[in-house]
Order: structure tokens, then sequence, then C-alpha cells
């Protein structure tokens, strides 16, 4: 994602677009996949890990990233597509390879709706298919 876009969406969700928190989006933007903190660090070598995970934590409560847990015991994060500061509107699935480790957004499958019993009020869902990759599969195919 270019510069100039990327400071016009943290500006839209009330960010003030510095250095780090560009540098941040612009990673996570330019992942094929979401990415763990470790990874997103690997990526950001100038950037200290505590400020990239203090970014983080500002991008969750503006609906910037979605945190997803991996099914590994760990998170990741992947730049969201929300349009509103106060509501996560880009909920979708997300599948994790349980042979590579690698999870994956699957952007074209929503969240189902739950319907929750009264007096229950939801403000995530976390979606994940666990399952092996077309690319291990054919792996191991051969």
């Amino acid at each position: 994602m270019e510069k100039e876009k990327c400071a016009q969406m943290l500006d839209s969700h009330g960010v003030k677009p510095t250095a780090n928190r560009l540098l941040v989006a612009r990673a996570l933007s330019s992942a094929m996949q979401p990415l763990s903190l470790s990874e997103l660090c690997d990526r950001l070598l100038t950037v200290d890990k505590s400020c990239v995970f203090r970014v983080l934590v500002l991008f969750k409560e503006r609906h910037l990233v979605h945190v997803i847990e991996d099914g590994s015991g760990g998170v990741r994060y992947e730049l969201c597509h929300s349009h509103d500061v106060g509501h996560d509107d880009d909920a979708h699935a997300h599948f994790h390879c349980e042979r590579c480790g690698r999870t994956f957004c699957l952007d074209h499958v929503p969240v189902p709706m739950l319907d929750l019993p009264e007096g229950y009020e939801w403000h995530s869902v976390n979606y994940l298919v666990k399952g092996v990759c077309p690319e291990c599969r054919l792996a191991s195919a051969r």
C-alpha cells in the first residue's frame, strides 16, 4: 500500500500517521497472510518490538487490525478493511494449516452470524478452520 493511502487510512480511524505506525501498517498490508508479532518484527528491523506491539494494540482498538488466534496457541495480526472506528465490519474466516503452521485469510468466507441467547452481547468473533493447505496437500501427494 502506498504511503499516502496508508496515512489516509490511519487518519480515517483517528490514528496519527507517525513513521512507525506507517511502517507497521505497510508491512501488514504487504503481507500475504496474517503475521505473528515475531514475524512482523522480522520485517521491521528498525522498529523496537515493544513499539510494534503498542502500535498493534492501538490498531486493534481502532479496528485497523484483526487479532486471530491461530490454532497453535499464538496470535496473528492482519490489516482489516473496516470502515468504522467503532465496529469491525470486515469479519471473515481464517484457515490454519496444521502441517506448515501458516494461517490464511478466507476473505470471501463470512463469519456466520450467531443467534445468541438473550442478555449476551458479542464484541468479536474468531472463526478458524484447521486442516491442511493446498500446498502441503500437494507436497504430501508426491
